[in-house]
């Protein structure tokens, strides 16, 4: 792995507050995001803890991705991050403090559109340090059964664009039909089509989730539920809504490296397990890439 470019960092103008019902937990959340000094990342705070505990948004920090990625154990435990952290991924919002008064964020539509638009109304500012875009120089690719995530180098030497393929396929009689969307992620196309990609999941997967005593809060109208004739009681925003959804997760699980990426990321039926685990192995390359330098 090699550093190929370097673009400014970012943080916010202005603080920026999203209010919700959290999916989890079904109270009411309230998330401030705060701006945050250079090279200090995207840090989660509990204000409603004892101490205010910080939980750096890292894959060091990661715990858990059944279903959701969470940082942290309990109490000092932040799950469902990935809509929050793809937002300010997408937006090159590199430093910031997001602060909030549960163990979730609020859950709004499924999607990252509230946070964007409250962020982009907060503003961003450009800060003076740098921040390093990294390719790969042979493909990294990890795999599950009959899923599987890769990044691959970029194509020119010159392109410091990410683009991301997520080829969705959950066999001939799901609900859900076949579908692939590719993006190359900038700010503009992030919040064109992106942020407004809903969680969706299986009217069986729903039910298993109450029956845990989770998302008892949560409607039909606050996320896709397939049901055997297509969505239940709302409409798709894309045809392949699901699949840029896919995409949206990716954009936040993969900003837990700390750094940018360039190149492009091809998904296969993967989720937040895969997306983990290839952050995990990128970072490991990049602490040698890193370590290369310095000595040098």
């Amino acid at each position: 792995m090699r550093r190929h470019s370097y673009r400014p960092q970012r943080t916010l103008l202005r603080a920026a507050e999203v209010t919700g019902v959290g999916f989890l937990t079904g109270s009411e959340v309230r998330l401030r995001f705060l701006p945050a000094p250079p090279s200090s990342g995207v840090v989660f705070v509990r204000a409603d803890l004892p101490g205010r505990p910080r939980l750096p948004a890292h894959v060091s920090q990661v715990t858990g991705t059944q279903r959701r990625t969470t940082l942290g154990r309990a109490p000092i435990q932040v799950s469902l991050v990935e809509h929050v952290l793809a937002a300010l991924a997408g937006l090159r919002i590199d430093n910031c403090l997001v602060e909030l008064d549960a163990p979730e964020p609020p859950g709004l539509d499924g999607s990252a559109a509230g946070f964007v638009r409250a962020l982009s109304e907060a503003g961003v500012q450009q800060q003076s340090a740098r921040r390093g875009v990294w390719c790969v120089e042979e493909p990294i690719t990890v795999s599950d059964g009959n899923a599987t995530l890769t990044l691959h180098p970029p194509l020119q030497e010159s392109g410091t664009s990410l683009t991301m393929s997520y080829f969705l396929d959950y066999g001939r009689l799901s609900p859900i039909l076949r579908q692939v969307h590719t993006q190359t992620i900038t700010p503009g196309t992030f919040m064109r089509g992106l942020a407004s990609c809903r969680t969706f999941l299986l009217e069986a997967e729903a039910d298993a989730l109450r029956r845990q005593g989770l998302g008892r809060s949560t409607t039909t109208s606050d996320l896709i539920v397939f049901g055997d004739r297509g969505p239940i009681g709302n409409e798709l925003r894309f045809a392949n809504e699901p699949a840029r959804h896919k995409v949206l997760d990716m954009v936040g699980d993969l900003s837990l490296i700390g750094a940018d990426l360039c190149g492009h990321v091809i998904a296969c039926r993967s989720g937040h397990p895969l997306n983990v685990e290839l952050a995990r192995a990128i970072h490991q390359q990049l602490v040698g890439a890193l370590s290369r330098l310095v000595a040098a």
